[in-house]
């Protein structure tokens, strides 16, 4: 099996569920429970959660467990536009972003009255500063950009922009960084909210963190017992908490060396794939090394067929819209055409990939190529 579809999913690093089966098997009160096992549980929580905090820099409040990122970009967005909604109501958002992004935006748009500017991306993938300063309003509170795009790979240059929105107190900057926390190395010294999750670094489906710094507030999507500082009620996944915690520690220790090697896996990848009569790159090449999306002048879903049927796995769109038939709005956003759009391939990669891989993906590619009219 040669797997590339690792901007999908991972799979659990063995250290990570080793500890998820002896944490389950020790530690299985409820974190909320007023008797001695239950502190013993709360007081190894707390611990994941200020191991987490000096991984970035912040304190233990500034931490939020949730069921991945799809839940933090949610209580993110929507817990800033419903808290500070007496501020202003004009959001920003890119038109690039994920569906949990996009999906939030739209609803604050057409439920809650928002008025939403999405800004264009280029043909690199990504935004511009100079586009994000002439959409700023005096009504301006919330301006969301992912850190790295996770059907093409584009790098948003997050400092940048967060250096920038300083210069504006009543703004709150948030950052879908699903794609980018362990992978490639960004600063997020000025970025107010950071969206993680943790299956795309090896650690567990439904499972994620929302950082928060301290002086920004959220009204909460869950009502309940008040867990997460009020912020996410609900019982407490302890062990899943544990768990990101130990998958985070692990992921940036070893970011480096991964990086590295990686970089070198996509540029064989690249090298090879160009020998290919009628492929192009939709991936820039300042993008992560860890996604490379390509085009091809065959129909992208057969060919992904036939990949499969020899145990390659590959993507043709983000996971969360690949069984709808529709263009990638990525690849639309980005100036593409619908041709282009409707037959691009992503191949996400890890560290867990070798160099005989590569040149086997790319053998098979051609041979299949060969055989569809």
């Amino acid at each position: 099996m040669i797997y590339l579809d690792y901007a999908a999913t991972s799979p659990v690093n063995p250290e990570v569920l080793d500890t998820f089966v002896q944490v389950n098997n020790r530690f299985f009160a409820n974190t909320s429970s007023a008797h001695k096992l239950g502190f013993e549980v709360g007081q190894l929580e707390l611990k994941a959660r200020q191991q987490i905090a000096k991984l970035f820099m912040l304190k233990e409040n500034e931490v939020i467990f949730t069921s991945g990122a799809t839940e933090s970009n949610n209580l993110a967005i929507k817990g800033v536009c419903l808290k500070y909604s007496n501020r202003g109501k004009h959001i920003i958002t890119s038109s690039g972003e994920h569906a949990s992004v996009l999906n939030s935006f739209h609803q604050l748009e057409e439920r809650f009255g928002f008025k939403v500017t999405y800004l264009p991306i280029y043909d690199d993938g990504k935004v511009r500063l100079e586009d994000l300063k002439n959409a700023i309003t005096d009504d301006t509170i919330l301006v969301s950009i992912m850190a790295v795009n996770n059907e093409v790979g584009s790098i948003n240059d997050i400092e940048k922009i967060a250096t920038y929105l300083k210069s504006f107190p009543k703004i709150i900057f948030h950052v879908d960084a699903t794609q980018a926390i362990g992978k490639i190395n960004l600063l997020y010294n000025n970025v107010d909210l950071v969206s993680i999750s943790a299956h795309k670094i090896n650690g567990f489906k439904g499972s994620g963190v929302l950082l928060k710094k301290e002086n920004v507030d959220l009204a909460p999507l869950l009502s309940g017992g008040g867990q997460e500082y009020s912020y996410r009620s609900g019982t407490t996944n302890f062990p899943y908490e544990v768990c990101i915690s130990k998958t985070l520690r692990i992921a940036l220790e070893q970011q480096k060396i991964h990086y590295q090697y990686v970089k070198e896996l996509n540029k064989i990848l690249r090298e090879k794939l160009s020998e290919i009569d009628g492929l192009g790159f939709n991936s820039p090449i300042d993008a992560s090394p860890y996604i490379l999306n390509f085009y091809i002048n065959k129909k992208a879903s057969v060919v992904s067929e036939a990949l499969s049927n020899s145990d390659i796995y590959v993507s043709t769109q983000s996971a969360c819209s690949s069984k709808k038939k529709s263009l990638s709005h990525v690849l639309k956003a980005m100036g593409k055409s619908n041709l282009i759009s409707e037959n691009s391939i992503r191949v996400s990669l890890s560290h867990l990939n070798t160099k005989e891989e590569m040149i086997e993906f790319v053998n098979t590619l051609k041979i299949i190529l060969k055989q569809i009219k």
